[in-house]
């Protein structure tokens, strides 16, 4: 029975040793027929004729075995390169041949994978280091949703070393619902080493041809708590300042008062000092109450009620609300926006009213427009242009109760922040760099 398999091909050293063979068949033929013909005896040459046979295998084997001894070295030496050995190295690459510029080859590749293999070290213990010193819980799960990975701050949270938490799966772990929903978005957990108010991030790596899932835990709640306990320390600060400075001239003048009552006989015209102390407790007393009010309208301020709205005509009107001097409105492109119509005039208002006040010592103009922003997410900016002297200091332009004015309160811009930032938007204020003046910039979702 004859079989369908293709003949099997001689290896390597099989084809290299008959090539030696056949090579030097020629010579070892010619020498037998020279030794048959000539006049030796039969001994001599059933002496020398298998000599000759023995060399000329001989020298077929030891061509064999040089051309397949380095070819062994070098597979050896790839072989530990695929185990990840570069300790290994090729003793014939120091002359000038083929063969000893391959061995000098793969002793080069050797030592660039060792140096490539120390810095991938190095710097897995540096990322590992800085996993386990940030105070962020990170945590890698698998496709099966099993942990793999977690730093010091996720032991902390889950309340238990790494080695028994690895390969657990992140719902007996409490972390189902952060593999789950968008991202990122804040999230009230309770876990075994402590709950409170989070930022979940999620994102997607590959290890070892494989995909996983990183999960990272920002703690909002002790940032939350700073920011809390400092809000409280500048408003308690600022009441303080202004209780201060509106009951110690009240105390100090009552007490004038009260000497004065107490005097016998009193000075001819008390009645009047008595008037004068008394409008002036008054006038100090209604400063308070302005005071408090302005804290109250920034703690009241309502939820906007979005409405469409033309921005053209509710700038104009905004524009001709102001009658200490001509406002000039640049016009822009149709826009329609969702937004609160009350408080957004009472934004532009603050501004157009803070514009025109600051030109009144220049005598300068005031302008507004607006345009449509086209890089990013679709916006419209309306800019609020004066030409009076400028913003010495923009830090404190958005503190509750700062003011450069007279009689100002402190608290429009703020109020007007709060406005634009209900609505989705943002205000900034800025010098204008064409000239002298300040620029107000808000900006509004469309």
């Amino acid at each position: 029975m004859i079989s369908g398999r293709p003949p099997r091909r001689p290896g390597h050293e099989q084809r290299v040793f008959l090539l030696a063979l056949a090579g030097g068949l020629p010579g070892v033929v010619l020498t037998a027929i020279l030794l048959w013909i000539g006049d030796y005896p039969a001994k001599v040459l059933w002496t020398i004729l298998p000599l000759l046979a023995m060399v000329w295998i001989g020298v077929a084997l030891s061509l064999r075995e040089r051309v397949a001894r380095p070819l062994q070295t070098l597979a050896n030496l790839l072989a530990a390169l695929r185990e990840e050995d570069f300790s290994v190295r090729g003793r014939a690459a120091r002359g000038r041949d083929a063969l000893s510029e391959a061995m000098a080859e793969v002793n080069a590749l050797s030592a660039t994978l060792r140096e490539q293999r120390l810095g991938a070290l190095e710097a897995t213990v540096l990322v590992r280091k800085v996993m386990d010193e940030i105070d962020v819980a990170i945590f890698s799960f698998d496709k099966a949703g099993r942990l793999r990975l977690v730093n010091r701050a996720g032991e902390r949270l889950l309340a238990q070393p790494a080695e028994r938490a690895r390969g657990s799966p992140a719902a007996a772990l409490g972390l189902q619902d952060c593999l789950d929903g968008p991202v990122p978005r804040n999230l009230d957990l309770a876990l075994p080493g402590g709950g409170g108010r989070w930022e979940l991030r999620r994102g997607t790596f590959r290890q070892e041809g494989q995909t996983h899932r990183l999960l990272v835990l920002s703690d909002l709640s002790r940032a939350l708590r700073r920011e809390e306990r400092q809000a409280w320390q500048r408003l308690i600060r600022v009441i303080g300042h202004e209780l201060n400075n509106s009951l110690a001239p009240i105390k100090s003048i009552a007490g004038s008062l009260a000497d004065l009552l107490d005097r016998d006989p009193r000075p001819a015209d008390w009645q009047e000092d008595m008037g004068r102390g008394l409008e002036v407790i008054a006038a100090r007393a209604d400063a308070l109450s302005r005071f408090m009010d302005g804290y109250a309208r920034l703690a009241r301020l309502p939820e906007p009620r979005p409405a469409e709205v033309n921005l053209e005509t509710l700038i104009r009107r905004v524009a001709g609300l102001e009658t200490r001097l001509p406002v000039a409105v640049r016009p822009g492109p149709p826009v329609r926006i969702q937004a609160d119509a009350d408080q957004i005039e009472q934004l532009l208002i603050n501004l157009v009213h803070n514009a025109v006040d600051a030109v009144a010592e220049t005598r300068g103009g005031v302008r507004i427009g607006w345009v449509r922003i086209a890089e990013g997410p679709l916006l419209v900016e309306v800019r609020v242009e004066d030409e009076g002297p400028g913003i010495p200091d923009t830090t404190n332009l958005f503190v509750p109760f700062f003011t450069t004015k007279r009689n100002g309160s402190g608290i429009g811009l703020v109020l007007s922040r709060q406005i634009a930032e209900a609505h989705g938007g943002t205000l900034t204020l800025e010098n204008r760099r064409e000239g002298a003046g300040c620029l107000a910039r808000l900006r509004l979702p469309i």
